[in-house]
């Protein structure tokens, strides 16, 4: 048995079927973690999407902010992009399957693995949360998503307020924040506030901020955490961080970290992709 974290994939399922292949998966034998992005900007979003479903419990995804994008421009809320394919889904036969299988996912996922966990999430957490945090502020997205708010919450879900974390708010600001921190996070101020303009490298930072995961007395730095969402970053491998946003749809490379018997065994695998966005364009 196996265990492995797939970074954004971005609806390029011709890179996922030869990187599943690469790595020679069974759903019988092995696991596979979606970081997220699944859809959108790629060719086939909607075959990435039915490989998940056939393979679920093998295969288990959380949310970024393009597969939130699909669900939003499913009902309405969002206005679909130049950039965006994500007509591959939403004109497709079986659509209802599809987006009812996505909004069954979560922001976050933890797997054990010799007594650590693994905390997996799309972009990032704030410095004040902990892991018993990032799990339960999941959960409060996810209860909404599975349920009959879902309409509701995805017309109020965007804007970039609140930019930091009160654990008073309520409401539909409560759950944008957490929204905006797990699928949108880059840089953010040593005292949390959030950015959400700077897309540069982690090298690149504005002034008077850092990567999420750079801030001083983070609450999870103890917590090994994957994320995708930052192409520019590239991969990172770090003890506890794990970066795996290598630029697929950009021509770059969808990536693959399979865990050995611990969290600390890492090997990289990654197979290279054809360009389906040029950057800037």
């Amino acid at each position: 048995m196996a265990i492995y974290c797939i970074g954004d994939i971005q609806g390029c399922d011709n890179a996922l079927h030869r990187l599943l292949d690469t790595i020679s998966f069974s759903p019988s034998r092995d696991t596979i973690y979606l970081l997220g992005d699944l859809v959108n900007r790629g060719p086939t979003s909607a075959d990435v999407l039915r490989r998940c479903m056939r393979n679920d419990g093998a295969i288990q995804a959380l949310l970024g902010n393009h597969d939130l994008h699909l669900l939003a421009a499913a009902h309405g809320a969002r206005k679909p992009s130049k950039r965006d394919t994500l007509a591959h889904v939403l004109e497709a036969p079986d659509h209802p399957a599809l987006l009812d299988w996505l909004r069954q996912q979560p922001l976050a996922r933890t797997h054990t693995l010799a007594g650590e966990t693994l905390l997996m999430v799309h972009a990032g957490v704030l410095p004040s949360w902990t892991l018993e945090d990032v799990v339960a502020l999941s959960g409060e997205v996810q209860a909404v998503l599975r349920g009959p708010q879902l309409h509701d919450f995805l017309h109020q879900m965007y804007g970039n307020t609140p930019d930091r974390w009160d654990a008073a708010l309520q409401g539909t600001e409560r759950l944008r924040a957490i929204v905006n921190a797990m699928t949108r996070l880059r840089f953010c101020s040593v005292d949390g506030v959030m950015d959400f303009e700077s897309t540069e490298s982690a090298a690149q930072a504005p002034a008077g901020l850092v990567p999420w995961f750079d801030v001083p007395g983070r609450r999870t730095a103890d917590t090994t955490m994957a994320f995708g969402h930052w192409s520019t970053l590239g991969f990172l491998n770090r003890p506890h961080v794990l970066g795996l946003d290598t630029g697929c749809v950009w021509g770059g490379c969808l990536s693959a970290v399979r865990f050995g018997n611990t969290l600390a065994e890492r090997e990289l695998i990654q197979v290279h992709c054809e360009q389906a966005q040029v950057p800037g364009n």
